[in-house]
């Protein structure tokens, strides 16, 4: 009888002890399989996804309103708000911003709107709306102070929007393509006659220089910020101008003095930066 309550309890230890192992195991599992877990999932455009995408522009509600502060500044305010050129206070360096910020946002973005000291209205791009600039400064000051979400205001006024509103916004829309397509024709008929005039022109003839020095190079050029000589002005740009072209084009391309390489554009390519420093100097030349 003690022979038989013997083998029961040992046969009972066994089991408790291979349940155990078994139980230890799998959490042992569960755990080397969350570690080594991939850390996120590839998601191709097409795909349902779901929320596994993040927004582009790491800017969720940026994007959400449709406009992309950060791009925005990367395009028109990162060459003097990344170097410091002029003066300009620099992303994220809280002592440069410090007695700005007391200022409080509204000044701020109204001084991003209308222009202040060196710095022109719009940052130089006079095509920017309020609600562009409103985004751009945003992005620019997110680090060093508490701003408001951009858009709310936009929303509200869309869903305010009576029957007729859609109507007129469609009968303007019409009328601004018919202008755009009229303008396009005149565009395409100059760029024949150009081409047609001579062989001899350079390979970014064709590039509008002067839009890209409205957004890339205005800023400094139109104000004569950080020395940079103004657009126009035959005094500033003769010593400038005894040097061929060449020259001032590897300038522009690469940076000179306080004027970083490209205007801080880096998307820029090298023909298109031609084009803009062509329309800097053809006052002068």
């Amino acid at each position: 009888m003690k022979s038989s309550k013997l083998i029961l309890g040992c046969l009972a230890t066994v089991g408790l002890t291979a349940g155990a192992a078994t139980v230890h195991a799998e959490v042992d599992r569960d755990a080397i399989a969350e570690r080594i877990k991939p850390i996120g999932q590839l998601c191709l455009v097409g795909d349902d996804c779901g929320t596994a995408a993040a927004p582009a522009n790491g800017n969720g509600e940026a994007a959400a309103n449709g406009i992309d502060g950060g791009a925005i500044y990367q395009r028109v305010c990162m060459a003097c708000h990344d170097t410091g050129a002029a003066g300009a206070p620099r992303r994220g360096e809280e002592g440069e911003w410090s007695e700005r910020i007391d200022q409080g946002w509204d000044t701020l973005l109204e001084h991003a709107i209308n222009g202040i000291g060196a710095m022109p209205a719009r940052g130089g791009n006079p095509n920017l709306s309020d609600e562009e600039v409103a985004a751009s400064t945003a992005y620019l000051l997110e680090p060093v102070m508490d701003v408001p979400e951009i858009g709310d205001d936009a929303a509200a006024d869309e869903e305010a929007v009576t029957e007729e509103g859609p109507v007129e916004e469609e009968a303007e829309a019409a009328a601004v393509a018919a202008d755009e397509a009229v303008e396009e024709e005149a565009v395409e008929e100059a760029a024949t006659e150009e081409a047609a005039a001579g062989d001899d022109e350079p390979a970014w003839a064709g590039i509008d220089g002067e839009a890209i020095y409205n957004q890339a190079c205005m800023a400094c050029h139109m104000t004569g910020a950080a020395g940079a000589p103004r657009r126009g002005e035959e005094g500033e740009w003769a010593q400038r101008m005894e040097q061929d072209m060449d020259t001032l084009y590897e300038h522009a391309i690469n940076g000179i003095g306080a004027m970083p390489p490209k205007g801080g554009h880096a998307n820029l390519s090298d023909d298109e930066v031609r084009a803009a420093t062509d329309y800097l100097v053809e006052p002068v030349r």
